[in-house]
């Protein structure tokens, strides 16, 4: 798909964004392996979250059914509408699934493979599954995911007991699942995905198995497993579990807040306001939310409700007469890790250089996260660049040109928003990346205002 972007409109209205994948892989997760009925309410109909869906189906033959059920209504399109504009509408109460299983003693050796797409959170987080299941399961991804790094995974499952075996460090991975002990692991980097997978296999483990973070990351695994009455332990830097068994559980899945930071963003560069109603505001997400109050943007949240330790409410974002320039931190950067492009796109229209140190993470995402967003920024008339690990944006505007998404679907929203105020029209070749993460965001962007075609 083409997206092709015309500047001149402001984006505003009010929104419901399709429910947070991150939370959605953990949930579903949960749900297969619970002892009991779940039901998992607002699962977004993306990519990566039907990778796991897939794979969770193929190895907990007791909860394909209901698994298999919500895939198959994805397929038909049922779950296409998970945004209204001008409306506080149920939204997303279709987007169900509800499964039976018999708890982590239900796991089955897979029939074949499993593959997990493009999801690198499929793939680490069901590494740490299957570390204690006993049999042995290959999962192997698309060409993007095979070539992100794996052994961060790997070493510390080894080190509890499993058997893990990669391809020079990356997918195809195999798991032989294996009698678990707890281990104390220093993560080296910053990794929500690593660290949920050590917490995962931790529930599995006789011992106590505590990881240790030089830097936050997101909270989402161990939020659930307390929620579910685990034996969790938190202190800043620290989280561990014990062995545990949950029990079935209800809960809806809260808005995406990393997509509707492509609205903020939209927001933001075009003067308008945005409402993003039932999102998620997990203070571990909402990092981007501070960078924008300090290059000008006006931000207030709701909190409403919790489902399954998840804060969930409203946000609302104003944009600014100027944006200024800012700088993010190497502390702070894991916790934006994943709003970076978008950040970068507003940096591009504010006044002064934006920096953002310690970036390298971003070059083992779904794509080089790093050098695309500076020839990202570049082929559409920006200035950018990557000075080491840093990443920097200079301000002043974007002029418009074509660009590719190269596949990476934060690349592709990333740019959409840039060219929101450019000077000219800004092309997006391979923007149908965008369904991995947010289905139906060109239409969304035009329900707000925004002048986009689509071909």
């Amino acid at each position: 798909m083409r997206l092709v972007v015309h500047p001149g409109a402001v984006v505003q209205g009010r929104a419901r964004v399709p429910g947070d994948k991150s939370i959605a892989h953990r949930w579903l997760i949960l749900a297969a392996t619970a002892r009991g009925r779940s039901r998992v309410l607002q699962v977004p109909p993306s990519l990566d979250v039907r990778s796991t869906a897939a794979c969770m189906a193929a190895v907990v033959p007791e909860a394909r059914p209901g698994l298999d059920a919500w895939a198959l209504n994805v397929a038909r399109g049922a779950h296409s509408d998970g945004f209204t504009w001008g409306t506080a509408g149920d939204v997303g109460s279709t987007s169900e699934v509800e499964v039976e299983s018999h708890g982590r003693g239900s796991l089955g050796r897979p029939g074949s493979v499993l593959d997990c797409g493009n999801s690198g959170t499929t793939m680490r987080l069901l590494s740490g599954l299957l570390a204690a299941a006993p049999f042995s399961a290959t999962l192997t991804g698309d060409e993007s995911l095979r070539r992100r790094p794996m052994d961060r995974v790997a070493q510390p499952l080894r080190a509890m007991g499993a058997t893990i075996e990669t391809t020079d460090g990356h997918a195809p991975v195999t798991v032989r699942g294996g009698l678990l002990r707890g281990i104390s692991y220093h993560a080296p980097m910053p990794s929500a995905q690593l660290k949920s997978a050590i917490l995962l296999a931790g529930c599995d483990a006789d011992g106590l198995t505590e990881v240790i973070e030089a830097a936050a990351t997101r909270d989402h695994t161990e939020r659930a497993l307390e929620a579910l009455g685990g034996p969790v332990v938190r202190s800043p830097g620290r989280v561990a579990v014990s062995r545990f068994q949950h029990e079935g559980f209800d809960a809806a899945v809260p808005g995406d807040v990393s997509s509707a930071a492509f609205l903020a963003g939209a927001a933001a560069v075009t003067g308008g306001e945005i409402e993003v109603l039932d999102v998620g505001l997990n203070p571990s997400r909402t990092g981007f939310l501070e960078v924008l109050q300090r290059m000008g943007v006006a931000v207030e949240t709701f909190e409403r409700r919790t489902e399954l330790g998840e804060p969930v409410g409203d946000l609302i974002v104003h944009g600014p007469s100027r944006l200024r320039a800012t700088s993010v931190s190497a502390d702070e950067l894991p916790l934006v890790i994943d709003e970076v492009p978008l950040l970068a796109a507003v940096a591009a229209h504010a006044s002064g250089d934006t920096w953002f140190a310690g970036a390298g993470e971003l070059r083992v995402k779904e794509s080089d996260r790093l050098t695309g967003t500076v020839s990202a920024l570049r082929a559409i008339g920006s200035h950018a660049g990557a000075e080491g690990e840093d990443l920097v944006v200079a301000g002043g505007g974007v002029r418009g040109g074509t660009t590719s998404s190269a596949g990476d679907h934060r690349m592709a929203m990333a740019t959409a928003v840039a060219g929101l105020a450019a000077d000219g029209d800004v092309v997006v070749e391979d923007a149908d990346a965008t369904d991995i993460s947010f289905p139906g965001f060109a239409d969304v962007l035009r329900a707000a205002g925004a002048h986009v075609e689509t071909s």
